[in-house]
């Protein structure tokens, strides 16, 4: 019991740490980052950083990783939830959104996957390959089930997600806008898709 106990502070430290990196990779860039900076930004000594991860490499890793978690958690949700294929893409788009201004936020924008290391960089594009296919299925489903217009779904999905991703390098925390994000971004970037039917 005490074992789990100590691995679930670390875990929650850890993600405070991956939060606060996301902060400062989003508004300084890889190249202008440095570990003390994080630490700086948690009031962390460099040595209780280390702790949590090894170098800046596997910091950037872990925060992608993150990042591509909780929005394979978000589309999942939006499948389990929603209806027709236009329901489900304004879902993830909400719930994704709703991840990035919300209390789990911010996530890192991946603009750096060329810096990491082979393996980490092969796993977070294929982490990432697998997320884009999953959007673009609800693209498809929603054209078959004529919520949809047609249209190329791996275009459309990029710029979707594109526009989702970009969020962090501007938004900086302001509670109003948090809202205006989660009602207005899902209509915003589907108000082409949808067919007149809908």
């Amino acid at each position: 019991m005490a074992t789990n106990a100590k691995e679930s502070r670390f875990e929650l430290q850890r993600d405070r740490v991956l939060r606060a990196a996301a902060t400062c990779f989003n508004q300084k860039g890889y190249s202008g980052t440095s570990l003390k900076d994080v630490s700086r930004h948690l009031n962390l000594t460099d040595a209780a950083l280390y702790y949590y991860v090894k170098n800046k490499e596997e910091l950037v890793y872990l925060c992608y990783l993150r990042a591509a978690e909780l929005g394979r958690e978000a589309m999942n949700r939006a499948v389990a939830d929603g209806g027709s294929g236009l329901q489900r893409a304004r879902l993830y788009i909400r719930y994704h959104v709703e991840i990035m201004v919300g209390d789990q936020g911010p996530l890192a924008i991946m603009s750096e996957i060329p810096s990491l290391r082979r393996v980490h960089r092969q796993q977070i594009l294929e982490v990432s390959r697998q997320h884009s296919a999953a959007f673009e299925e609800i693209l498809r489903a929603g054209i078959v089930d004529r919520s949809i217009e047609e249209c190329d779904v791996r275009m459309t999905g990029n710029a979707i997600m594109g526009a989702i991703n970009w969020i962090p390098k501007w938004y900086h925390g302001n509670a109003r806008m948090a809202k205006q994000l989660m009602e207005e971004f899902p209509v915003i970037l589907t108000a082409g898709l949808k067919r007149n039917n809908e």
